[in-house]
């Protein structure tokens, strides 16, 4: 297989140990990670070959970043360095009817600062099979906007797979550029679209509800208005409280609607990084099999997430397929 690429920041994460809130603690535990970086850290540990560009602060944190994503085998050549900080956020981990908190603290981070000219595209895509790109990176700055569409302009060219995930996040798009034209913009370069009927409304302008006969019918349109997207997948959650989650998966291959059985998470231990785990574990999946049962490795991928502390999901693929084949007993392995 080819290599697959993944373009975002990577971010420090700082957070009170269990459950606790800020106020609270006096110590604080932290993970790397970071939306795009999350999914390459994953496929990676199923053993594909990634590459993760970004931009990351020139001092000792910036190296302990780049030791951790070495740890997966992730290619790091392609990073460039700044003398501007790390981007970190803090999160209290909520519990039962308590929701979670994030503040982000990434403004004037050393991947704020990334411009088109600071990335070889050429050089960086050379073995490049896949690109996968997300909508938090450019609603972050012009420069990763921009940054990214070179990028995915050259993907496009060289008849790469691109998987969008065009997550809008209304705290982004600071800085001028509408949302929906940018995302608009980038879709046209991609062929595989990850996100629901809000993210597929953004887009497309239109009121779709949550229906299996609406998604189709808005999965039909998007595909209509972009003739470059293949299929469109998505994950549905359904929130009981804080830590009682059900997660499956439906997709539109141009021709045949499936769906999945959902998955019961009913005590999740960390709920960061499991839509990045589901992206993963479904472009993985389609590198190796048929479209329903990349669905069906996504989902569990997807669940496997919630049971591991940090942004990253550490399932093997081993792990996650024993739960594709109903294993969730959690009983010992010997």
């Amino acid at each position: 297989m080819g290599q697959i690429i993944t373009f975002g920041e990577v971010l420090m994460r700082l957070s009170p140990f269990g459950n606790k809130k800020f106020i609270q603690a006096n110590t604080l535990e932290f993970y790397f990670g970071g939306t795009e970086v999350n999914v390459g850290l994953s496929i990676a540990n199923f053993g594909g070959n990634v590459k993760h560009i970004t931009c990351i602060s020139n001092d000792f944190i910036g190296d302990t970043a780049i030791s951790y994503l070495n740890k997966f085998d992730l290619d790091t050549t392609a990073i460039v360095r700044s003398p501007r900080p790390l981007g970190v956020y803090f999160l209290e981990v909520g519990a039962v009817m308590r929701p979670s908190s994030i503040s982000y603290n990434r403004s004037h981070s050393a991947f704020s600062s990334i411009q088109p000219e600071m990335v070889d595209w050429e050089s960086a895509l050379t073995d490049g099979e896949w690109f996968h790109w997300t909508g938090i990176t450019p609603g972050l700055t012009q420069g990763s906007f921009d940054t990214l569409k070179e990028g995915l302009k050259l993907a496009k060219a060289k008849g790469m797979q691109v998987s969008a995930d065009p997550t809008y996040r209304s705290g982004l798009w600071k800085y001028g550029v509408d949302a929906k034209d940018a995302l608009v913009e980038l879709l046209h370069c991609s062929t595989i679209f990850i996100g629901g009927i809000n993210e597929m409304n953004e887009v497309l302008g239109t009121e779709y509800g949550y229906s299996n006969e609406e998604f189709i019918e808005a999965s039909k349109l998007l595909i209509e208005k972009f003739p470059s997207i293949e299929k469109v997948f998505d994950k549905i959650r359904t929130s009981i409280n804080s830590s009682w989650h059900k997660i499956r998966a439906r997709m539109w291959n141009g021709s045949e609607f499936r769906e999945t059985q959902d998955f019961d998470i009913t005590h999740i231990v960390d709920r960061i990084g499991t839509g990045d785990a589901f992206a993963a574990g479904l472009i993985y999946g389609l590198q190796h099999y048929d479209d329903y049962k990349s669905m069906d490795f996504a989902s569990a991928a997807c669940a496997l997430k919630h049971t591991y502390e940090g942004d990253v999901n550490y399932a093997t693929i081993d792990e996650v397929t024993r739960i594709v084949e109903g294993n969730i007993s959690g009983r010992f392995n010997r």
